[in-house]
């Protein structure tokens, strides 16, 4: 596949969210993206969604782009081939991603011993090495308590793996680190975080512990609300909900506008003794002022609304699941360039995306699917391993490793 990083090989051992997300990030660059799995598929072979036949979806997402080999890790020759896939020569390769990380094996200290400038980056679930995923980071954090309805006194976890989404990008931000550092130096790295760390990051990044350490003003839930300024979702007259953004100067006074709301909003103002030129006094004042406003939405369409909001440059939109999402927004569709009506095999064709990066050196390819597990098994063993074919048939006869073709392509005896 071209792209800017045609020429880099990037191994991955990897299951759940942010691993595969950063590998397939990789790949959809131009790298090449090796996937190894156990015999018979990993963690995420099965994960939901899945198809009516059993197939994952998620499987589907996450490894767009990717060559598999599907390898017996419990035999010793198997894990001699993944590490030598790992290790193998040549100036782009070295570099593996996991968050499978097997002391005395797939680490650092051991690997580096077959290739000095091996670079490897592994991301933990706590700095202490204990498992976490994002429906355990959230509570642990506080989250929960700040979602959910107004007045709820119930914890509500976020449905979105927003740690994980995150966690995938720093790990391509710092394989590509180390890989610059590489080539400036030769010398290779080890990279450790952990998912906890980088939820417990933005939460010192977006204010949350400056708040709460010095004294602030106890953050509860707020419903749809936008926090720390005015946003809020109303019901229309054909009974859509639509969420409407007040953050910006701007956005606020176009909602005055367009609503017709001024004079009232100005008296409530008044009566209030607030400034709504002040974004926090808008939140502080979201109910009063959501009152003055909802009379006008209940009277009008979403679609009237829509093209008032268009017309005025305002930030809005509709609400919908995801199947409506589908039937019904531009961008997802083959009118948005990342996306195309592709075949995955096994599970049909449907709209798949590629990455949102757009390089102006290099022209936007469309995404390549996802391959079904161990499908390279033989070309990787070849190509990159070195093995020769006689080798590479004892391999497969011995059940150490598997691919769905390679029975298929054999001669008959």
């Amino acid at each position: 596949m071209a792209g800017v990083l045609n020429g880099m090989r990037v191994v991955e051992g990897s299951a759940f969210v942010a691993v595969p997300l950063a590998g397939m990030t990789l790949a959809q660059m131009g790298a090449d993206v090796i996937r190894f799995d156990r015999l018979g598929g990993g963690l995420d072979a099965t994960r939901w969604p899945v198809a009516p036949n059993g197939l994952s979806h998620f499987w589907a997402g996450m490894n767009k782009g990717k060559r598999s080999i599907a390898v017996d890790m419990r035999s010793d020759r198997g894990r001699e081939l993944v590490t030598e896939i790992i290790t193998a020569p040549g100036e782009g390769a070295g570099m593996f991603m996991t968050n499978l990380k097997v002391r005395g094996w797939m680490d650092h200290e051991t690997l580096s011993k077959r290739r000095k400038d091996l670079i490897m980056v592994a991301l933990k679930g706590d700095r202490h090495g204990r498992p976490a995923v994002d429906y355990t980071v959230n509570p642990a954090l506080g989250f929960p308590a700040i979602t959910g309805p107004a007045g709820s006194t119930d914890p509500v976890a976020h449905a979105l793996p927003a740690w994980d989404c995150i966690a995938g990008q720093m790990m391509v931000s710092g394989l590509l680190a180390a890989e610059r550092h590489r080539l400036r130096t030769g010398e290779g790295q080890d990279v450790e975080f952990s998912l906890k760390d980088v939820a417990a990051a933005m939460l010192g990044n977006l204010g949350i512990i400056g708040d709460a350490a010095t004294g602030g003003a106890k953050r509860g839930k707020s419903g749809n609300a936008l926090y720390g300024a005015y946003g809020q979702d109303f019901i229309c007259a054909d009974g859509e909900r639509v969420m409407v953004i007040g953050l910006t100067k701007r956005q606020w006074q176009g909602i005055v506008k367009v609503t017709g709301m001024g004079a009232r909003i100005d008296q409530l103002a008044a009566s209030l003794g607030a400034n709504f030129a002040d974004e926090g006094q808008r939140y502080m004042h979201r109910d009063a002022i959501t009152e003055v406003l909802r009379p006008w939405f209940a009277q009008r369409s979403s679609a009237e609304i829509g093209t008032l909001f268009d017309d005025n440059s305002l930030t809005w939109s509709v609400f919908r699941d995801f199947e409506s999402a589908l039937a019904q927004d531009p961008d997802l569709s083959t009118d948005n360039p990342i996306f195309s009506d592709i075949e995955t095999p096994g599970l049909g064709k449907f709209l798949v995306p590629g990455s949102p990066l757009n390089f102006s050196q290099f022209e936007r390819e469309e995404p390549v699917p996802t391959p079904t597990l161990g499908m390279h098994t033989e070309e990787i063993l070849g190509d990159v391993v070195g093995l020769p074919d006689v080798e590479i048939a004892q391999l497969f006869d011995s059940g150490t490793v598997q691919s769905p073709n390679y029975a298929k392509a054999r001669p008959a005896a």
